[in-house]
């Protein structure tokens, strides 16, 4: 017996009945030959690690756009910290955390630059819509690499069905839709009120009184009902009263600083900046990088032009713009 099939013998005497077992997996799109220590999911969490996507997340908006300050929120910071809330919540349940940490690493690869600013006007211009979830699913299944990641089913379906209606066939999938709200919210907040958009005493006092008054107790209050509400069943929930408490908490902060707060003043602007680098490169499709333009023989140029903006960094996006259409002073050679 290997390393992985001793791993995957653990799994099987201490997981609980309605985990998924690394052995139990569905498969890959392309069969390869199993690793001698990792178990699937294992192998799937550190592809995405590794990846080009996931670095770039660094440098791309989670709420505030290029904020003056090195404690705010990035777009990997948050998928950091649902990846920690999603492991303790599969580790209090029995079930999978590799498979919870995977699909929690993924499921914001494909978001845009500048946040959902860059979401909207890509959905807004391009003539197949655009949804950040399912970009997320084309960067591991084709745009990585050239090949896609090759990424087991289980996790391609955690990332694609991470959010809004959309339910997860495992439950490690169903904990990544709990573990990603519970952290936007709070670390949200937490940046808010840093950046003087909040107060705390603005946060409604019936969402504290249930919640917690610090972000540490709120977290651990969303985190311990979770379990409490999700042990031995084939469903991951939240009770009523916390679940209430956390989408009014939620409302809250899309109505005080999501929606039309100083913090969202600049994305005018961005939407500016995606719509002219999309018809651009829609123009001028000779400027694409090199691996668009090959891309361009299985895909129509709107496919490609959105694929390559949404990959963009906010800083990226900023500097092809600057190179596009910002004049450079002349010099005398």
């Amino acid at each position: 017996m290997n390393i992985r099939e001793h791993t995957e013998h653990i799994e099987k005497q201490i997981l609980s009945p309605f985990a998924q077992l690394s052995a139990k997996t569905k498969g890959r799109i392309r069969k390869e030959p199993s690793c001698e220590i990792r178990t699937d999911f294992q192998r799937d969490r550190d592809r995405i690690i590794h990846s080009k996507s996931f670095r770039r997340l660094k440098h791309k908006t989670q709420v505030f756009i290029a904020p003056e300050g090195d404690h705010y929120r990035t777009r990997l910071t948050h998928t950091l910290e649902v990846a920690q809330i999603a492991r303790t919540i599969a580790r209090g349940l029995r079930l999978n955390e590799d498979l919870s940490e995977a699909i929690a690493l993924g499921h914001d690869l494909g978001h845009t630059p500048f946040g959902h600013a860059g979401e909207y006007i890509l959905n807004s211009i391009c003539p197949y819509g655009f949804k950040h979830y399912e970009q997320s699913l084309r960067v591991v299944d084709i745009l990585e690499n050239g090949k896609g990641m090759n990424l087991t089913s289980e996790v391609r379906d955690g990332i694609v069905n991470h959010t809004g209606e959309n339910q997860s066939a495992t439950l490690e999938g169903q904990i990544i839709k709990y573990a990603d709200r519970i952290a936007y919210i709070n670390h949200d907040i937490d940046d808010a009120i840093r950046g003087g958009i909040i107060e705390k005493h603005h946060i409604p006092q019936n969402c504290l009184k249930v919640l917690g008054e610090t972000h540490r107790q709120r977290i651990n209050t969303m985190i311990s009902d979770v379990i409490a509400n999700s042990t031995d069943k084939n469903i991951i929930c939240m009770s009523a009263e916390v679940y209430q408490a956390t989408m009014e908490l939620r409302k809250f902060m899309f109505d005080n600083v999501y929606i039309g707060s100083i913090a969202k003043k600049e994305e005018e602007k961005v939407y500016n900046i995606i719509g002219e680098l999309y018809n651009y490169f829609i123009n001028h499709p000779e400027d694409l990088p090199s691996e668009m333009r090959s891309a361009l023989d299985n895909a129509d140029i709107h496919r490609i032009v959105c694929d390559y903006i949404a990959g963009m960094t906010d800083r990226y996006a900023l500097h092809k713009f600057y190179e596009i259409f910002i004049p450079v002073s002349w010099r005398k050679v």
